[in-house]
C-alpha cells in the first residue's frame, strides 16, 4: 500500500496510483497483442485486468479525485464546467463505459460469442490510449494547478482523505491487495 504522510502532497499520492494503472496498462497491451499473434486469449488474466481497472483504477483511484480532490480545487476557482475537472469527469464517464463493455465482451466469450475476442481486443486498445492520455494530463496539468492553488490545509485534508478511503474495501478487496494484482500480472509475464 502506499504509507501517505501528511507531509506528502495529494498530488504525489494520485501519481504514484497513476504508476500503478500504468503498469496494468502495460499487461493489457501485451496481452491483446498476443492475442492478435495468435498466442492464445488469456482469459483469466484479461478478467483479472479488468477487476482491477473497475476497483482500483475506478472505484479507489477516481473515487478520491471526484470524492476528495476535485471538490477542493473547485473551491479554489479551478472550474468544472467548460474546464479541466469537468474533462476529467467525463474521461472517468468514459472509462467506466469501456470498463464495462470489456467486462461484457469477456462474458461474451465465455459463452462461446466467436466475434467477442475482437471486440475486447478493440474496446481495450481505446481504454489503454484513454487512460495513458488522461493520466498525462492530470499529472502535467492538473496535479500541477491543484498544487499551485491549494492551502497545506487542503493538502493535509486531502492526505488525510486518501488515507482513510485506501483502508476501506473495493469488492471485498483493500487498496494494497488490489495493487498486489499489478505486481502479480506483471509477474506472470515477466514485465516487471
Amino acid at each position: 500500500m502506499n504509507d501517505a504522510t501528511n507531509s506528502e502532497r495529494p498530488s504525489a499520492i494520485l501519481k504514484n496510483e497513476h504508476r500503478t494503472i500504468e503498469r496494468v496498462l502495460r499487461v493489457l497491451g501485451f496481452l491483446i497483442e498476443r492475442s492478435r499473434s495468435g498466442e492464445g486469449f488469456e482469459l483469466a488474466s484479461l478478467k483479472r485486468c479488468v477487476e482491477f481497472f473497475r476497483l482500483f483504477a475506478d472505484a479507489c483511484h477516481h473515487g478520491k479525485e471526484e470524492d476528495l480532490l476535485f471538490p477542493v480545487l473547485e473551491s479554489r476557482g479551478v472550474p468544472r464546467d467548460g474546464g479541466p475537472i469537468g474533462v476529467m469527469l467525463n474521461e472517468h464517464r468514459q472509462a467506466r463505459e469501456l470498463t464495462s463493455a470489456m467486462d461484457d465482451a469477456l462474458t461474451a466469450i465465455e459463452s462461446g460469442d466467436s466475434g467477442g475476442e475482437a471486440r475486447f481486443r478493440d474496446i481495450a486498445a481505446h481504454y489503454i490510449t484513454l487512460l495513458t492520455n488522461h493520466i498525462h494530463k492530470e499529472d502535467h496539468v492538473l496535479f500541477r494547478m491543484g498544487d499551485n492553488v491549494m492551502t497545506e490545509n487542503d493538502q493535509d485534508s486531502l492526505c488525510s482523505g486518501f488515507c482513510e478511503v485506501a483502508c476501506g474495501l473495493f469488492g471485498g478487496q483493500r487498496q494494497e491487495e488490489l495493487e498486489k494484482i499489478a505486481d502479480e500480472l506483471e509477474s506472470a509475464y515477466g514485465l516487471g
